[in-house]
């Protein structure tokens, strides 16, 4: 229960009449929360309560006089214009309680008082206009909004303004308070007129102010079925062709984003299509080519995309930083990958990335994503700006990143590395999700932190232990997976995860991590090995060295085994795995290896084969001497190296 105590006194001098004292005026009036009366409010009523006092100074100067009787008792107020009598003790002491304390106020405390004053209404009648918009700034909230209409007569110049200032009032607020002032709003005796008011005066209202209504009616959460938004739409549809502000068809593009499918919307999007596909080439606001891209849509013909491909590139010196992290998201929205413009974006966005939010890095990454865009430059900027800010970002924000660049497949080695002696420093700030991500990035990626991998491992083992009986069986499994990639087997997470109740809930759960029977070798040993390989292989090393399509121990697959004899007897055979592989089994820009591709070289390494990994996407590329070079380079590393000493000594 909240109980509310307050008083109303007049602030200025007051005429004689009487018995009585009659206050005529200038309706200012002070209400002091003091204890004069208590009153119960509900919480509908307290929502109500601005409202009450936006009606009460609009009152004429006949009704706002208040009739001070003469008594003895000063909590007696009689106010003519409800007829009804605020009663209450004397003033004394009040006890009301706090978070922690109990606290008397007293009579002589100071309070706080709040002073309103009823607008001038002669500024109406002079310049209308000009009044109403200076008092339409000064409003707050919707039901502001719809009072400051209810005393000026609800005009056709007004309606678009005022739709507009009350959805500006909710964008800032939560989203609580948002609910309850559309609620209030949509009760408002008021809203209902201005909405009857807006559709008889849609004919008569210019091209910009129908867009920004229209926009305003959506986003208020106006039912788009209503007579109202079908009946703008429809005088939009006849005056299409009368919109020439670009900054008007930019608001118009924008609400079909958030608008419903209907004839009359259908209708209207197709129409918009037509006319900006043909003004394309004239557009001269950055916006509108945004919102134009974004109308189009991923289903664009493919010489529409060029069209809006061609325009961007053209206009490339206006964008500012905004523009290129907004252009960015419209690339991945219609799924436009221009290589071009996004090295240009990308560009631009590495050299301000101090100046960019958390927010709208993860949303540039995520678009990098769906656009399976890589930009080395932008990367390496992002990862090293983070890790120099490592202390203001918290282990979420800095995991979140992590996860988008696992998805990226780059390796940011110095955020990595920051974020990796935190984790040793404070192990037990990393929550249960936390954790899992840790290691699924970590282990993913493949990265080896030198000297602090030990005590890297002991730390996330550490906070494994303590989590263990929170979590279920496939977590468990997720989570030994990741840090056996690492060669670390912990005793008491094995221990549990080979229990045999684990073991059979994995298998009832028919777990993604379990082996149903399919190997790698019964994957790879359908894929015929590449001829072109295979050939420059025989031709480089001999028929008798090169065996194709190897499956060892039943499981790992080779396209092709080089065996080279020892050089003295005490040296073995040495025998060397090719296995070729896409460019996602590197990490973007290294050759070091991820994911599966890490996995097979270890268990190829623990089966006495050196492993090598040979990128097939640039051998298909060179002609049959650059392979030939590319391949030695690989299988003799460091006959390379000593060439390339004796190189540089002779020079």
């Amino acid at each position: 229960m909240l109980y509310y105590a307050f008083g109303i006194q007049p602030v200025y001098p007051c005429e004689r009449n009487g018995a009585d004292n009659i206050v005529k005026g200038p309706a200012v009036f002070r209400i002091s929360f003091i204890n004069m009366n208590v009153f119960l409010m509900r919480s509908r009523e307290m929502f109500r309560f601005p409202a009450i006092l936006g009606r009460f100074v609009s009152l004429s100067q006949s009704r706002t006089a208040i009739q001070i009787p003469r008594s003895t008792n000063p909590c007696l107020l009689s106010c003519s214009w409800s007829g009804r009598t605020l009663q209450g003790s004397t003033f004394n002491s009040v006890r009301y309680f706090c978070q922690q304390e109990t606290h008397t106020l007293n009579y002589n405390d100071q309070t706080e008082s709040l002073s309103l004053q009823v607008p001038d209404l002669a500024a109406f009648k002079t310049d209308p206009r000009a009044a109403f918009s200076q008092e339409l700034k000064e409003c707050r909230s919707p039901s502001d909004v719809l009072d400051l209409v209810e005393r000026c007569n609800v005009a056709h110049w007004c309606i678009n303004s005022s739709l507009t200032r009350m959805w500006h009032t909710t964008k800032t607020i939560s989203d609580e308070q948002r609910h309850w002032e559309l609620r209030l709003m949509a009760e408002h005796p008021t809203f209902e007129k201005l909405c009857h008011s807006a559709r008889i005066n849609a004919p008569r209202m210019r091209s910009h102010n129908l867009a920004f209504t229209l926009r305003a009616l959506v986003k208020l959460g106006v039912c788009q079925s209503s007579y109202v938004v079908q009946t703008i739409l429809r005088v939009i549809q006849e005056r299409l062709n009368e919109f020439e502000n670009e900054k008007a068809l930019s608001v118009l593009a924008a609400c079909f984003a958030e608008m419903e499918s209907s004839k009359n919307t259908d209708a209207l999007k197709q129409g918009l299509k037509l006319i900006l596909e043909e003004r394309i080439p004239t557009i001269q606001s950055v916006m509108l080519l945004h919102t134009t891209m974004r109308l189009f849509g991923k289903d664009a013909s493919a010489a529409v995309k060029q069209k809006l491909e061609k325009k961007a590139l053209s206009m490339v010196d206006q964008f500012t930083l905004l523009n290129v992290q907004y252009m960015l998201d419209t690339l991945a929205v219609i799924r436009l990958h221009s290589k071009p413009l996004l090295d240009i974006c990308s560009k631009k966005l590495a050299e301000n990335v101090h100046s960019i939010s958390f927010t709208r890095l993860m949303a540039m990454l995520k678009s990098c994503s769906d656009l399976q865009y890589r930009n080395l430059h932008l990367f390496t900027s992002i990862s090293e700006y983070l890790a120099s800010t490592l202390p203001m970002w918290n282990n979420k924000q800095v995991l979140l990143i992590l996860l988008e660049f696992t998805r990226l497949r780059f390796r940011p080695v110095a955020l990595m590395d920051a974020f990796a002696e935190r984790i040793i420093q404070k192990p037990d700030s990393l929550t249960l999700r936390d954790l899992q991500g840790v290691l699924k990035s970590y282990s993913f990626l493949n990265h080896h932190l030198k000297d602090n991998q030990q005590a890297f491992l002991e730390s996330v083992t550490h906070v494994l232990q303590s989590y263990l009986p929170k979590m279920s069986s496939t977590d468990l499994l997720k989570a030994v997976s990741c840090l056996c990639v690492f060669r670390h087997f912990p005793q008491a997470p094995l221990e549990k995860l080979l229990r045999k109740e684990v073991l059979d809930e994995l298998l009832k759960e028919e777990s993604p991590f379990y082996a149903t029977g399919a190997t790698a070798a019964d994957a790879g040993s359908g894929r015929p090995v590449n001829p072109a390989l295979l050939l420059t292989l025989k031709n480089l090393l001999g028929e008798g060295a090169v065996t194709d399509s190897v499956i060892e121990e039943g499981h790992y697959f080779i396209d092709c085994v080089v065996t080279l004899p020892p050089k003295t007897e005490e040296e073995q055979t040495v025998r060397i795995a090719l296995l070729c592989v896409s460019p996602t089994s590197f990490c973007f820009g290294t050759s070091h290896p991820v994911g599966a591709a890490a996995l097979n070289i270890r268990h190829l390494k623990l089966l006495g084969y050196e492993p090598v990994l040979v990128p097939m996407q640039e051998l298909v590329s060179l002609t049959a001497e650059e392979r030939t070079d590319l391949l030695k380079k690989l299988i003799f590393p460091e006959q390379e190296k000593f060439t390339c000493v004796q190189d540089c000594e002779v020079k």
